[in-house]
């Protein structure tokens, strides 16, 4: 289930989620995509679909939940969720949501994979969802959802899910930090923050989230500054506000987890 500190009561979906859950178990296209605005704070209960599901978050920031692993969803990239997982979602900001659902044999992924949006596929789902919202041929619609089935198989998969905790005290501190992260966060400090030993906090963090604290850091923050990137901000301030000594150590971590350079990176998502 979401993870809350306690301080607010989550806000659940309205009436219309639910008629279109309903609609897309019940709907005979072989394509269906759906553009939705959520709130902050929402959080959507557990369910699952009888289609593999692509969740993509035009704007904001989205946590998704499954027995396997906690998604935190950066800008320009999707999580491929297989059809038959059950997953529960929460809004960490105000989000604009397309999802589009496929049939399971389009996807051979048997577990959640955060894929890096191209342009086109973008594109497709956009005409798509215009397209039922709007008079629209069904060759038209025919030959969107043929391209968009050939295309999402061809979409580069990134390793940027971010495991989140089931233990509700660490999963908190995870999510304060992911609302100010910092490099310079060391382990002493958040087993303090625990009241357990470096060596248990280290041992627990291992087995909630599937990687060590320092990988954990080390995604969490270049998460962070995606936004913030895109917003035009320097990536000097970006990087030392993230904890990191110098720029390169910034753009050498940045280019591991995403394969290029901050520069390169925002170049290509706005092309």
């Amino acid at each position: 289930m979401p993870i809350s500190d306690g301080s607010y009561l989550p806000k659940l979906p309205d009436a219309d989620h639910f008629r279109s859950l309903e609609w897309i178990e019940k709907a005979n296209a072989p394509v269906l995509a759906i553009g939705k605005d959520y709130a902050c704070g929402l959080v959507v209960p557990p369910h699952s679909h009888s289609r593999t599901q692509l969740w993509w978050a035009r704007s904001g920031v989205v946590l998704v939940y499954t027995s396997g692993g906690r998604w935190m969803i950066p800008p320009g990239h999707a999580l491929l969720i297989p059809a038959g997982i059950e997953h529960s979602a929460e809004m960490v900001s105000d989000v604009r949501m397309h999802s589009t659902y496929i049939p399971p044999e389009a996807s051979e992924a048997r577990r959640p994979l955060v894929l890096e949006m191209s342009p086109l596929v973008g594109s497709l789902i956009d005409e798509l969802i215009v397209a039922g919202n709007e008079a629209s041929t069904e060759k038209r619609e025919s030959l969107i959802m043929e391209l968009l089935l050939t295309e999402i198989p061809r979409l580069s998969q990134r390793p940027l899910g971010l495991p989140f905790p089931r233990d509700r005290k660490l999963a908190v501190i995870c999510r304060q930090f992911v609302e100010a992260p910092s490099a310079s966060a060391s382990i002493d400090a958040w087993a303090a923050s625990m009241g357990i030993s470096r060596r248990s906090f280290t041992r627990l963090f291992r087995q909630e989230t599937g990687v060590s604290f320092g990988t954990w850091r080390q995604q969490a923050c270049i998460f962070a500054s995606l936004p913030r990137i895109a917003d035009g901000e320097p990536i000097t301030t970006v990087a030392l506000d993230a904890g990191y000594e110098n720029v390169a150590a910034f753009t050498t971590m940045f280019r591991r987890m995403l394969g290029a350079p901050p520069s390169v990176y925002l170049r290509d998502q706005r092309t």
